[in-house]
């Protein structure tokens, strides 16, 4: 059955998505938004967790990483999985993992459950992202409908990653905190009864043997550099992680080596050298290290600094991510009007701008200063982080999308780690450097903790404490700005020739860019 056009409406543009699949494509951002939602609830729900189940320091740990060290070491190989086997099946494969787990995690009776529970829900959402962006690619044949399409993909992830701590606050006002899973289960319901009816199915015909090899040596390099840079960002520097982060790079580059000679690799290494391509996997890395670090340091801030509840700061962040969300879906029609190169270097100046501003905030700042610059970086980063998919899905043929997609989110998910540690250690490098003659503890929240403890005699303890740590803040603001700033620099020049959004040269008559030619067929079943 077609899929392409209603033939109910002849006046429809040959090419055009017709109703089904823009239902389709609804349905397919309910996984996104799921996964991004998720980390963030987790946190809310931490507290509640310790109470009820008593982990160790080692198991919370666990229970908070299992699932983004799960998630980063099988996107490469679950987005290649699902241009073989089918990216609907893998999705709703993925979907019902995901649930299941949910479902285990909401009713764990021990700490040991509950990761367990938590590392299957990192092998379901493994899945969901690359096959849904890669089922966007064959959904989408017009390439202007396909860059709004995936506008809309990029905007539900950013909803999220945003209103996942409001929703999950008032669950766990009102529940126990096995709720914060069990919210997942009827969203994952609806994909699986309406994904097989709007969303068709697609697959790549391959008869090249699955490179098991090239799995083994992803996961082996990939998991010991995010357990490394992660640990690194909470524990500080420590000579035996920093060699597990060693062994995973050379196990990278033993991956790589080994890519060159596979027959049927993961990792297509030709796509590296395409300028576009290599230029928007940065963008995704180093955009997404200045988010995340941005994100838990402004979280810090509006809560220890100003004396914002949970609640209070996670509406705090609705505006930065309601222009995420706007320009998201717009960046494409940005790009169709000033073209693709303006808009990324655009929208990396306007994150650049954002992160340079929140060097006006201070201990005592009104909060519409917080509001305006994190607004601002949220505009930058909704085009950059939709222009990204665009460029990542464009620039294969729609039988390797999946495998390219996995690249791109493995990226996004390596930066967010990345600016966990590299930013929010510099800040914590700050802050301890402007401790003057007070050494209570080696974060703000312990500092603050003990000045408590002190009662009235704690305030300048409290006071010098919070100074310290906007001090920090600076600090890592101005390496985030400089950072975006390079990446502009890099940029200008890596795509130096003029480059068009998709769907651009139908009108002008260019094809400067490789990136928005038009998709082959591939096969389609419904």
């Amino acid at each position: 059955m077609s899929t392409r056009l209603d033939p109910s409406n002849r006046q429809q543009p040959p090419g055009a998505a017709d109703r089904r699949t823009w239902l389709g494509l609804a349905v397919l951002t309910l996984p996104v938004f799921l996964v991004s939602m998720d980390v963030s609830v987790l946190y809310l729900a931490i507290p509640s967790i310790t109470d009820a189940l008593a982990p160790s320091a080692a198991e919370q740990l666990w229970i908070l990483d299992i699932y983004g060290f799960l998630i980063a070491g099988l996107l490469i190989t679950m987005g290649n999985l699902g241009d073989r086997v089918g990216r609907r099946r893998i999705l709703l494969a993925g979907a019902a993992v995901f649930g299941g787990a949910s479902i285990l995690a909401a009713f764990a009776p021990t700490a040991g459950i509950l990761i367990a529970a938590r590392a299957l829900m990192g092998v379901g959402g493994a899945t969901l992202m690359p096959s849904s962006l890669s089922l966007i690619a064959n959904m989408f044949s017009d390439d202007r409908e396909r860059g709004r399409a995936i506008g809309v993909w990029t905007a539900a992830f950013a909803g999220g990653a945003a209103v996942g701590p409001v929703i999950g606050g008032v669950l766990l006002h009102h529940f126990w905190w096995g709720s914060a899973f069990l919210i997942n289960v009827p969203v994952l319901a609806a994909l699986l009864v309406l994904g097989p009816r709007l969303i068709p199915e697609y697959k790549a015909p391959s008869a090249a043997r699955f490179d098991v090899l090239g799995v083994v040596l992803s996961m082996a390099g990939i998991l010991p550099v995010v357990y490394a840079v992660k640990t690194l960002a909470s524990d500080g520097v420590d000579p035996g992680v920093i060699v597990i982060g060693l062994v995973g790079a050379a196990l990278l580059v033993g991956f790589v080596v080994q890519q060159r000679h596979s027959a049927a690799p993961l990792l297509d290494l030709k796509l590296f050298r395409n300028a576009q391509y290599v230029g928007a996997i940065t963008v995704a890395l180093v955009g997404m290290m200045a988010l995340g670090g941005m994100s838990y340091l402004t979280g810090v801030y509006l809560q220890s600094v100003m004396g914002h509840d949970v609640l209070a700061a996670a509406v705090a962040g609705l505006p930065m991510a309601v222009a995420v969300a706007v320009f998201s879906v717009g960046a494409s029609r940005i790009a169709s009007m000033v073209g693709m190169r303006t808009a990324f270097l655009g929208s990396i100046v306007l994150a650049a701008v954002g992160n340079f501003g929140l060097l006006a905030l201070t201990t005592s700042s009104p909060i519409w200063v917080y509001l305006v610059f994190t607004s601002i970086a949220g505009i930058g980063y909704g085009i950059q982080f939709s222009l990204v998919s665009v460029v990542v899905v464009g620039a294969v043929p729609p039988e390797r999308s999946g495998s390219a997609s996995g690249i791109s989110e493995t990226s996004f998910e390596l930066g967010n780690a990345l600016g966990l540690a590299l930013f929010g250690s510099l800040a914590t490098l700050v802050f301890r450097g402007h401790r003057d003659g007070w050494s209570f503890g080696d974060t703000l929240g312990e500092t603050l903790h003990r000045a408590l403890e002190m009662g009235t005699q704690g305030d300048g303890l409290a006071t010098a404490a919070r100074q310290a740590y906007v001090e920090g803040m600076h600090a890592a603001s101005l390496a985030i700005g400089i950072a975006l700033t390079l990446l502009g620099i890099g940029l200008f020049f890596a795509m130096r020739e003029p480059v068009t959004p998709a769907g651009a040269g139908a009108q002008t008559g260019t094809d400067e860019d490789a990136v928005a030619a038009p998709l082959p067929s591939t096969e389609c079943t419904n």
